[in-house]
């Protein structure tokens, strides 16, 4: 079978691990410049959650990384995220791919990947400040 007729995963379609990084350092750039997501990352290692989002966006678009790190609903349930603050950061999420240039059909597959995780991370508990 030759090249051309292969399927090409998203995660190479877009650039591979340094455009997901990219969009990820985006993304943390929008996020956290909006006072209304920015508390729930007070006392975060920025660092580090944003080497897991790497590894999550890369496993979501097919990319050869495995994300490894806690479960979403352990990572989220003591946050109390509200769906409009879900809604908030994907919409971040769409702002840093488009702006990377990634296609609109790619964005629908990460879009769609996100509402089926929403339930693992949108819920009560405590509200952030």
């Amino acid at each position: 079978m030759s090249a051309s007729n292969e399927a090409v995963s998203d995660y190479a379609a877009v650039g591979g691990g340094p455009a997901i990084s990219a969009v990820v350092d985006r993304f943390y750039e929008l996020v956290l410049g909006d006072e209304r997501l920015v508390g729930y990352f007070d006392g975060v290692e920025i660092h580090r959650l944003k080497r897991h989002q790497v590894a999550l966006v890369s496993q979501v678009m097919g990319g050869p990384v495995a994300y490894s790190g806690r479960d979403l609903r352990s990572a989220h349930e003591r946050l109390g995220i509200s769906e409009a603050d879900f809604d908030l950061v994907v919409v971040h999420l769409v702002t840093a791919l488009t702006e990377a240039g990634v296609p609109e059909e790619i964005i629908g597959r990460v879009g769609a990947a996100l509402a089926q995780s929403q339930p693992e991370i949108v819920g009560a508990g405590a509200a952030h400040a």
